[in-house]
């Protein structure tokens, strides 16, 4: 699986399990609705930075966040 599959899929997940609207996600990571819908459909990857405002938005550590993805892509293999 890709990588921005991956984490668009633990994105969503995550945001989901907290009860969070995509809206309220980017107001938390400073961030547009709409970038975090992109991201989660894999049309982009973030950067190291948006990494670090999206886990602190979800309530975990960047490598928390990460390490998600990795077991998502190896999940899926």
């Amino acid at each position: 699986m890709e990588i921005s599959v991956a984490f668009g899929r633990v994105l969503r997940r995550l945001r989901l399990e907290r009860g969070l609207s995509q809206e309220t996600v980017g107001e938390l990571a400073n961030l547009q609705r709409k970038y975090i819908s992109l991201l989660e459909r894999a049309d982009y990857q973030p950067k190291l930075e948006t990494i670090f405002r999206l886990a602190e938005a979800l309530g975990c550590s960047p490598s928390d966040l990460i390490a998600l993805v990795e077991k998502e892509t190896i999940n899926d293999s």
